[in-house]
């Protein structure tokens, strides 16, 4: 398999891994609660269906599975803009947690753009 893959396939895990340990520091009321449980189910889900598009047999398949990778990934954009906005988790790790959604929704956007072209 292609590099490249591998690496994009280890960012969505580390994400989803760095948005776990950020969500442990929530505050634990409901709204920590609520946005925390929220955001976990969408990066994990982002990474999990990542891999399931690696596994597809057909581009129309692929696309798919990354369209769905790409929609959760915008969803926990969404939630950490939320979690900005109401100044709840530690603030740096909010900011790194936000550009990198931001640069994987890019990719992921990329990659099925190319995959729709090809």
């Amino acid at each position: 398999m292609d590099d490249k893959k591998y690496d994009l396939e280890d960012r969505l895990v580390n994400f989803a891994a760095d948005i776990a340990i950020f969500c442990r520091e929530l505050p634990k009321d409901f709204t920590g609660e609520y946005y925390g449980n929220q955001l976990l189910r969408s990066a994990g889900s982002s990474a999990l269906n990542f891999g399931e598009a690696q596994g597809t047999h057909t581009s129309k398949d692929y696309v798919h599975k990354a369209s769905i990778c790409l929609k959760e990934l915008k969803e926990s954009r969404v939630n950490l803009k939320i979690l900005n906005k109401i100044e709840y988790g530690n603030e740096a790790k909010r900011n790194l947690l936000t550009d990198e959604v931001q640069q994987l929704i890019k990719i992921i956007a990329a990659i099925i753009r190319n995959k729709k072209h090809s």
